[in-house]
């Protein structure tokens, strides 16, 4: 279960979509590129949130966890 989610839209300077933090407190900080499509944006956003209940933050083959990801 998720505690707590901040979202946080930037201009990326580089063509970055998304970006999940997880802070000190066990809450996460999921930063979203501002220069997206509001689809996008929420694409990236649930792709985020995927990541957290699928408890990514606690394994450590980044390759695994994207294609896992992506299916």
């Amino acid at each position: 279960m998720i505690q707590d989610v901040n979202v946080v839209f930037l201009d990326f300077p580089n063509k970055g979509k998304e970006m999940v933090v997880e802070n000190e407190d066990g809450t996460y900080t999921v930063l979203i590129n501002a220069r997206l499509t509001h689809e996008q944006q929420l694409k990236e956003y649930l792709h985020a949130i995927g990541h957290i209940l699928s408890e990514d933050f606690q394994k450590e083959n980044v390759q695994s966890i994207e294609a896992s990801a992506h299916k």
